[in-house]
């Protein structure tokens, strides 16, 4: 059976951007599911299966419906044993929590700043209105004073990857000898950035960059499906 991911998307449906929709294909990927999509735009998730979230990644895989992704995760390998797993044992799923908090709090907040602008233009007319005054609400001043301040903060941002960059020296993958949900998690963030915004996160010559051209060509180059932002 084919499972449905509502994937983000903006004007262009072929040019999905969300971190979490990356995590959750990714993940259906690395299960060597069937999968088919549905686009959607800011404005559309909260009719998706009825109002089941207000936000995405949302998958059905038939009767079922599971809304986030680390919940998809989890929900996978619980459904799919048979299949490769994600998190490998207690420990991988107790370890891709900690990414997921780490994610968020050092790689998220950066690549906003970095691609808040570029991310209003990919909108269309109506969802980039509502971006617009929704994340100015959040950040209490316009999306072109928040990117003003990404050129001063990139070199902090590239020396909070160390401890990511100090252990990827030691093996090809956050999981070891291959990757796991843990992967994902950080390619999403990202993938994201690479999606969205031609502004150059990390110097080409980054074991971080290695790593994640590895993860670009995962799964049949899934990640390089879409091209990056010009």
């Amino acid at each position: 059976m084919t499972i449905l991911l509502y994937d983000l998307v903006g004007h262009d449906e072929k040019r999905p951007f969300s971190p979490h929709c990356w995590k959750a294909a990714m993940a259906l990927a690395h299960k060597g599911l069937d999968i088919s999509t549905a686009p959607t735009r800011f404005l559309e998730v909260p009719a998706i299966e009825g109002g089941v979230s207000k936000t995405v990644p949302v998958i059905r895989d038939g009767d079922k419906i599971v809304v986030d992704s680390f919940a998809i995760a989890l929900y996978l390998d619980e459904a799919y044993p048979d299949r490769p797993t994600l998190f490998g044992g207690e420990g991988g799923t107790a370890t891709a929590r900690f990414i997921e908090r780490w994610s968020q709090l050092t790689i998220h907040p950066y690549v906003t700043t970095a691609a808040i602008v570029d991310l209003h233009g990919m909108q269309d007319e109506e969802n980039a209105a509502y971006f617009r005054r929704s994340r100015e609400q959040r950040f209490g001043k316009r999306l072109e004073d928040v990117v003003a301040a990404r050129d001063a903060g990139l070199t902090a941002f590239r020396a909070a990857l160390e401890p990511l960059r100090s252990m990827l020296s030691y093996q090809p993958f956050i999981g070891g000898a291959s990757p796991l949900f843990a992967d994902y998690i950080v390619f999403g963030a990202l993938q994201w950035a690479r999606v969205a915004s031609p502004y150059r996160l990390l110097e080409s010559n980054d074991v971080v960059a290695h790593w994640f051209d590895r993860c670009l060509d995962l799964h049949g180059g899934l990640g390089r499906k879409v091209e990056a932002a010009a």
